[in-house]
């Protein structure tokens, strides 16, 4: 969805250097100019943009649900881990960047979505997204959304990043985490309070072409991944009149299950040791979160998350 309405936003751009109205386009790069850092300063949402009927639809579509398991006091910070990613990241999107899911069940937080810097780079298109609540995902940006002192700010990070993409396959249960430690060492640096977030049935929305690790298609998608540093699965669902094929996602339900806090005291300057063992920490949380609420979203009591 975000990828076709960047594509949109740009190709209004080009038209806008090739047309009559190139002024326009000289006057919008200035301003791109000036305001290039705002993604990494905690962005320009709108509440009118986040409140658009449209995300309404959207939310019931599915339908996108947020659960709460504990209370999370407005007085600190949080970095909320979300996992997994899925195709679309529609549960982040649902519950994170449109009202009023979260601010209903947390009131006092604010949520930050950090998505890859890239997108702040697509004209018009990073105003939108900006609108969202959403902010680049570089350290700079988490930093100054988790540095505010009165405390109320919720970093949202998608863990497993463009990587995970590639796993989500309906039925998978494959996190992209053993070697993600940035966020544990950005929740150590300012003392906030670590929450794992598991969104059931993120990977149920699309089906994607088989590309177990090691085939050609695999390989050719993690050489790309690392060039462009976004991830490019080959994924179909339904179509608008019928259920064969498209692009539209699958009507499955997304129930995104909001964990309860691990207290970080605050430590400048994190040892090796204590960012790992901090880690083990969150894994376990995230497991234990995972088994208690699987049974009532369909996953056998036999299968359990797979760390790598």
């Amino acid at each position: 969805f975000l990828s076709l309405v960047a594509e949109f936003c740009c190709g209004f751009f080009v038209i806008l250097i090739l047309g009559n109205f190139w002024f326009l386009a000289v006057l919008y790069l200035l301003w791109l100019y000036l305001d290039w850092e705002t993604p990494c300063a905690g962005g320009r949402r709108s509440q009118w943009v986040r409140g658009w009927t449209v995300w309404k639809y959207f939310r019931e579509y599915f339908p996108i649900h947020l659960i709460k398991t504990s209370e999370l006091n407005p007085n600190h910070n949080y970095l909320l881990g979300f996992h997994p990613h899925g195709v679309l990241v529609a549960g982040a999107f649902g519950n994170f960047c449109t009202d009023p899911p979260f601010k209903n069940l947390f009131p006092g937080l604010t949520p930050y979505l950090h998505i890859m810097p890239i997108w702040f780079g697509c004209p018009f298109f990073r105003e939108y997204i900006m609108s969202a609540g959403m902010v680049s995902a570089s350290k700079e940006s988490v930093s100054h959304v988790l540095n505010n002192e009165g405390g109320g700010h919720a970093s949202v990070i998608v863990i497993g990043g463009a990587e995970e993409s590639l796993n989500a396959h309906p039925g998978s249960l494959t996190l992209n985490i053993l070697k993600r430690k940035g966020f544990i060492k950005m929740a150590l640096k300012h003392g906030a309070h670590l929450v794992p977030v598991f969104s059931f049935g993120e990977n149920e929305l699309f089906k994607q072409v088989a590309n177990p690790k090691g085939s050609w298609l695999r390989n050719v998608q993690e050489k790309l991944q690392k060039i462009m540093g976004f991830a490019l699965p080959l994924f179909h669902a339904r179509g608008v009149f019928q259920y064969s094929f498209g692009l539209i996602p699958y009507r499955q339900p997304i129930h995104t299950v909001v964990g309860s806090p691990i207290p970080v005291k605050q430590n400048l300057n994190p040892t090796t040791e204590e960012i790992d063992q901090l880690h083990a920490l969150y894994l376990q949380k995230l497991k234990k979160l995972f088994e208690e609420h699987k049974s009532n979203y369909g996953i056998p009591a036999h299968k359990s998350l797979i760390f790598e």
